[in-house]
């Protein structure tokens, strides 16, 4: 039975280029978790998560630190029996360690990610098969879906020329980043260089509070936007509940939607019509597949996105996802992700996953696991910290 011997984690600041900004956070890099997952066979496996403190709650440094010290350890020596094993072990978990590995409390999605993404590689590797969040390869077509494009936030010609590029690239869908200022505007330069015919939508990134998002929402209903994602602060339950009765638009929530329990909870208190779930905070690969199905059988809208920075490793885990969604009814209603080199200067995964012209998604890797290559030696050099487990 092959069994995991060693793993190694990399934090790693890939660079952007060009700034990436929203009412949350400003970015040039990535602040990437990476883990190498090596089996006594000689196959390994790598796994990809982005931490971010304001959407799971746990910063990089965090969920390094809870990986090296508590769950890597727990990992080395363990062995499954088929890729199926590893898939069963990872539904039981749910996008959290074992809870005699880290109390379920404790913020761990993001860094968990890692664990998920590594198994499904590794194993997926050695026994010749791909990675699926359902245990078989799973064939929906991809040429349904399309990538939106994200236009974030800014003014003047830096953001004019971004909105162009996105009308020359031909996206169908534009997600912009606004924040509490200047949000009619900025709507109105959209619409006007984008046209009527893209589907425009919004990301706050919890800029407003209830009675702003109230008064913004309907402003900006006159330009043709219906779709308003995280307006207020996540854990605003009754904030949300109260944009969903009042303002009669679509209410998407993404900062604190990472586990089983955060989404019940928006569902019970009817916080939202629609969830932006992620695989990088919601414990991988495996946890968001889970989430999906139970967005979708509570009549939710299903986005599926990204972290901003995620490599070619995470893209291929992202169309592996939408794969397995493809079948279902009503399905995904806007994907994001697979940026690639459009963001990134250097993608240490190969081959290259990125979408095209228009929003196409790229094919999937064809290799067993999730089909891409890591160049090590381009971690290293942009790498922060560095850990092994034996």
């Amino acid at each position: 039975m092959p069994t995991v011997t060693e793993l190694q984690l990399f934090a790693v600041d890939l660079p952007f280029k060009t700034a990436f900004r929203h009412a949350a956070a400003a970015r040039t890099t990535s602040e990437s978790l990476f883990l190498r997952m090596a089996l006594d066979s000689g196959v390994d496996g790598w796994g990809e998560a982005l931490p971010r403190a304001y959407v799971s709650g746990e910063s990089r440094h965090d969920a390094f630190a809870l990986l090296r010290d508590q769950v890597l350890p727990a990992l080395v020596g363990r062995g499954f029996q088929s890729l199926a094993e590893v898939v069963s072990f990872l539904e039981k978990c749910d996008g959290k360690a074992p809870s005699d590995w880290v109390p379920p409390d404790v913020p761990q999605t993001s860094a968990w990610c890692c664990v998920d993404l590594a198994l499904l590689d590794a194993f997926g590797r050695e026994f010749g098969s791909s990675a699926s969040p359902g245990g078989q390869p799973s064939g929906g077509a991809l040429e349904r879906y399309r990538y939106s494009g994200v236009v974030s936030a800014g003014r003047g010609w830096p953001y004019a020329k971004s909105l162009l590029k996105m009308r020359a690239y031909g996206f169908p869908q534009v997600k912009l980043k606004l924040g509490e200022d200047g949000a009619l505007q900025a709507a109105r330069t959209a619409r006007r260089l984008l046209g009527r015919r893209v589907d425009l939508r919004v990301d706050a990134n919890m800029a407003w509070d209830v009675d702003q998002a109230l008064e913004v929402i309907q402003q900006l209903r006159t330009v043709g936007i219906e779709s308003f994602e995280q307006p207020i602060a996540a854990d605003d339950l009754s904030g949300l509940a109260r944009l969903v009765r009042e303002s009669s638009a679509g209410i998407v929530v993404d900062e604190g939607l990472t586990d089983r329990e955060s989404l019940q909870a928006f569902i019970s208190q009817q916080a939202c019509t629609g969830a932006n779930v992620r695989i990088s905070k919601c414990g991988g690969l495996v946890g968001a597949y889970a989430r999906c199905r139970e967005a979708l059988d509570a009549g939710l809208m299903l986005q599926v996105g990204c972290q901003v920075g995620e490599s070619s490793l995470l893209s291929a885990a992202h169309l592996s996802l939408l794969s397995a969604l493809a079948s279902l009814r009503p399905g995904v209603r806007y994907a994001e992700g697979c940026f690639g080199r459009h963001l990134l200067r250097e993608d240490p995964a190969s081959p290259l996953v990125q979408f095209g012209y228009g929003g196409r998604p790229p094919p999937r890797p064809s290799g067993a696991g999730l089909g891409v290559q890591i160049d090590q030696a381009m971690l290293v050099r942009w790498a922060v910290d560095q850990a092994k487990v034996t």
